[in-house]
């Protein structure tokens, strides 16, 4: 896929995002548990210390699981699925949930794009420029709102810098990648300046793949038995039509630091333009251009710790052509600002009060535009507190959120619609250390989601899931009652954490068949009226992760006569996740759900050298919607291999990595497309990443 969209970009940078590795090599995720997570808690608490399970990718384990979309990179996480919309657009599920119910920041604020709106939109945050990725597992929505019943997913990319430059030249890194499945060819950078109060940050990456490999047909067996293709017709093969991606983008940012604080702000672009998959000759043209104010000031006040601000501003566009034709168009303009006082301890009190308000328009033009222009307004205060109690710690908090949908008049969509909701949430968690290295967390949590603009105001063909989409402007807030227990363990040979999660909802706006078909006026097709309908429904489940330290001797400092010491380490992973979702009145399993799913790695440091060998099981999936089709097992067989090599001020990383080594045919029971777009084929990824 050729373009000449991107001549703005022409000075990207060829490089990598910043990732750490430890000086022996050894990756720096080995114990993730003690790792700080700034999304879960404004106290800044490690995974370890968390009420809630989160994850984190930063490092080696960020560079390996690396893929274009931000729902393929976070894809093996536990807990965590994505919606699969071909190789351009993808989105994380979280414990079965997805679209609204989780949400997607960039470094702390909303990405402003329409991947909520429909699974064939890609999120417009590219994972290549992340430091890290971010994602609390349940429901946060004390401090990011109602909107994030299954989670939300951070990503931190340093465009802002926080922290005063302290060296004499410039860091950064570069890197690049190549693939064989879809002949991926991927370069990314940053930079990092400063001098005296002020720092600079340069980033920019480029992707570009054909169509995808695959492992056979691209439609599944039982969708070409229960819809043969015409006579003449001839089944896609081998090749996954329609699937090839080009992405590029650029960032500046700086940050000027004052006595008492800083304040900084960065510009952001990114053109991206991929297939749809779903329609053989629709591709889809993307751009955002982004603006973002970050500051802070501390200590403003004996009894004020911070207060941190941001503020940012997006506009974003994309087209869905048909051929070379434009078709519908869907742009949304908007503001997003969030301020946090952290206070100081208070008797016992520590924590942050906050308010996050937001604004933006929204419009899809064209024939097969399903939604009408819509302003969208929200507003949120939250208070968050946490209480030590010797080796307990316990944090509650409020929030509320007023969220304001108008809809413009139109001849498509009749009169000008207007809704209000206010919605009152409240969580309670609780952390106990029994012993040392242990620690058990419970969190409860009552949240009111209101309906989105699309559950509200859709009606029309929305051509990427196939279905006549009618919403209910009469809709009410989605309530959700949500429990979760969790055990950790960070030391000794066995470490890792355990989860189980009970969300009971009533009213959860579920996109259901309702058995009538809609006659496209265009050819006389048949299409399948779907309508946002409100149902008591449950989710149930959990994971579990856990590393086996089987070898570990670290390097040892040494006097000139002594033998040189070699740091190994042989580590056993095990993980599985499984959530069971039904509608609580009829007992019909809810859509798009995944199914149990396990894994396990065996990875061998040495010194410089790091291999590693996995596998990823997915069970049968026959616990489908009606309107579905149940989705096979598959197992999935990966290896890396990874060399550093440290020359004077610069640390080079060698990797190579191996996908899908048994040519197994994956379809992930998440996407709207598995029975049309099955996961890439074998598949080897070489890639270089120099850090100076």
């Amino acid at each position: 896929m050729k373009s000449n969209r991107f001549s703005w970009v022409s000075l990207a940078l060829p490089g990598a995002c910043l990732l750490h590795a430890t000086a022996s090599g050894q990756s720096a995720d080995l114990s993730t548990l003690d790792e700080l997570l700034v999304t879960g808690s404004p106290t800044d608490r490690t995974l370890f210390e968390q009420a809630q399970p989160a994850n984190l990718l930063s490092g080696s384990k960020l560079m390996l699981n690396l893929e274009s979309t931000l729902g393929e990179t976070l894809r093996d996480e536990p807990g965590i699925s994505s919606t699969a919309f071909g190789p351009g657009a993808s989105r994380p599920v979280i414990r079965g949930l997805g679209e609204d119910r989780v949400r997607i920041l960039q470094n702390g604020t909303s990405v402003l794009d329409v991947s909520n709106v429909s699974p064939d939109h890609a999120v417009a945050s590219n994972p290549l420029t992340a430091r890290s990725v971010e994602v609390v597992r349940g429901p946060a929505t004390l401090l990011y709102g109602p909107n994030t019943l299954g989670g939300v997913v951070n990503v931190i990319d340093g465009r802002i810098p926080d922290q005063p430059f302290t060296g004499s030249r410039p860091t950064g890194s570069f890197s690049s990648r190549f693939g064989s499945v879809d002949n991926l060819e991927q370069y990314a950078g940053e930079l990092d300046y400063g001098q005296g109060d002020f720092a600079f940050h340069l980033d920019a990456f480029s992707t570009q793949t054909d169509n995808l490999k695959i492992p056979g047909f691209a439609r599944s067996a039982r969708a070409r038995a229960l819809d043969p293709l015409p006579p003449g017709e001839t089944e896609a093969y081998g090749i996954l039509p329609n699937s090839a991606t080009e992405s590029r983008g650029a960032a500046l940012g700086g940050t000027w630091f004052h006595e008492g604080g800083y304040i900084g702000l960065s510009f952001s672009g990114e053109d991206s333009l991929y297939g749809t998959v779903a329609e053989p000759d629709v591709t889809i043209d993307l751009r955002q251009r982004r603006w973002d104010l970050r500051g802070a000031f501390d200590q403003p006040a004996t009894w004020i710790r911070e207060i941190d601000y941001r503020l940012s501003y997006s506009d974003y566009q994309h087209t869905e052509f048909e051929g070379i034709e434009p078709g519908t168009e869907f742009l949304i303009e908007g503001f997003q600002g969030r301020v946090e006082l952290l206070h100081e301890k208070l008797g016992p009190f520590e924590g942050a009060i906050g308010m996050e308000a937001g604004t933006n328009d929204f419009s899809a033009l064209g024939d097969e535009a399903f939604l009408p222009p819509v302003q969208n307004q929200a507003v949120g205060l939250f208070l968050f507190e946490e209480v030590p109690l010797g080796d307990l710690r316990f944090q509650f908090g409020a929030r509320y959120d007023h969220h304001d949908h108008e809809t413009d008049a139109s001849a498509a969509f009749g009169p000008s619609m207007k809704r209000d909701f206010d919605a009152f949430s409240t969580s309670t968690g609780l952390v106990w250390e029994p012993a040392d290295g242990y620690a058990v967390a419970l969190s409860a949590a009552y949240t009111r989601r209101p309906p989105t603009y699309v559950e509200l105001f859709a009606n029309g063909p929305h051509v990427a899931t196939g279905t006549f989409e009618i919403g209910d402007p009469f809709l009410g807030t989605e309530d959700a009652l949500s429990f979760d227990l969790s055990l950790r363990k960070n030391t000794g040979r066995v470490t890792g954490s355990a989860s189980v999660f009970h969300y009971r909802f009533d009213d959860y706006i579920n996109l259901a068949p309702t058995g009538t078909d809609f006659v496209d006026p265009e050819d006389g097709g048949l299409i399948p009226i779907y309508h946002y309908t409100p149902v008591a429904a449950s989710f149930t489940g959990g994971e579990i992760e856990a590393t086996f330290h089987l070898l570990e001797t670290p390097s040892e400092a040494k006097d000139a006569k002594s033998p040189v010491s070699v740091s190994q380490r042989l580590d056993l992973s095990l993980q599985a996740d499984y959530v069971h979702a039904e509608n609580r009145s009829t007992g019909d399993p809810l859509p798009r759900i995944p199914p149990f799913r396990s894994g396990v790695a065996l990875e061998y440091g040495r010194d410089a050298l790091t291999f590693r060998i996995d596998g990823q099981y997915a069970a049968h999936q026959d616990r489908h919607a009606p309107g579905e089709l149940p989705t096979d097992s598959y197992f999935l067989v990966n290896a890396a291999l990874s060399y550093q090599l440290d020359l004077g001020d610069v640390t080079t990383t060698f990797f190579l990595k191996g996908t899908n080594l048994t040519d197994e045919e994956a379809r992930l029971s998440t996407s709207f497309l598995k029975e049309v777009a099955p996961l890439g084929g074998r598949g080897v990824v070489a890639g270089i990443r120099a850090e100076f």
